[in-house]
């Protein structure tokens, strides 16, 4: 990396690198690995804060854990987001709604940086990733209906080489395939380990070697 680039902090270079929240990019989805695969339409608006907090022994991914007993998702690790509601003014304000709600992160701590890759889900939302830089919060706290734990992984973690690999199951008689990032007793897949690809690739060439 050039010297003088160095000398920026890490999210000043991801801001720069990242597409802008209005920017128009690609989408991806389930059907990466799995082109047979459809959603149904029309696709629901939903938001996700990709979360980020800049601790002095490194950056970190904030990441939460569903509770077991809801109808979608249960007990998968995800962002914090959901649906589009009729006030959210955009989708910014989407996955900052979630986020308070989900974990008790106030907006006014998040600096929104840019935006991943638009990533349809196979249930039929169109989720818009917003990277935001997190101030190191203690008093984080799951909603206990939907959110069973908050945990942080190491953004490092995320460009480990061999990440993330591609697992499958059988589902409905056909095997489906996804990427997964494990991490120690975590197993991070589907959807946000999607975002998360995407996210690495566009940290790659940023990040500090």
């Amino acid at each position: 990396m050039d010297t003088a680039l160095a000398t920026v902090p890490w999210y000043d270079r991801l801001a720069d690198a990242l597409p802008e929240v209005t920017e128009s990019v690609g989408t991806r989805g389930d059907f990466d690995l799995n082109p047979d695969m459809t959603a149904p339409e029309p696709l629901v608006p939903a938001s996700v804060l990709v979360p980020l907090l800049n601790h002095a022994s490194g950056p970190t991914v904030l990441l939460t854990q569903r509770t077991a007993g809801l109808t979608a998702h249960a007990g998968q690790i995800s962002f914090p987001g959901g649906r589009q509601e009729p006030e959210d003014a955009d989708p910014v304000a989407t996955a900052l709604r979630e986020a308070q709600e989900e974990v008790a992160l106030p907006p006014e701590h998040v600096r929104v940086l840019g935006r991943l890759d638009t990533y349809i889900v196979r249930s039929g939302y169109a989720v818009v990733p917003i990277v935001g830089l997190v101030e190191p919060i203690a008093q984080l706290r799951p909603e206990p209906v939907e959110v069973a734990d908050i945990f942080e992984v190491p953004l490092d973690f995320f460009l480990s080489a061999g990440m993330p690999q591609t697992h499958s199951r059988r589902f409905l008689g056909k095997d489906r395939h996804f990427y997964v990032f494990p991490y120690n007793d975590r197993y991070i897949w589907g959807a946000t380990a999607g975002m998360l690809r995407n996210f690495r690739e566009i940290l790659d060439p940023t990040w500090p070697r």
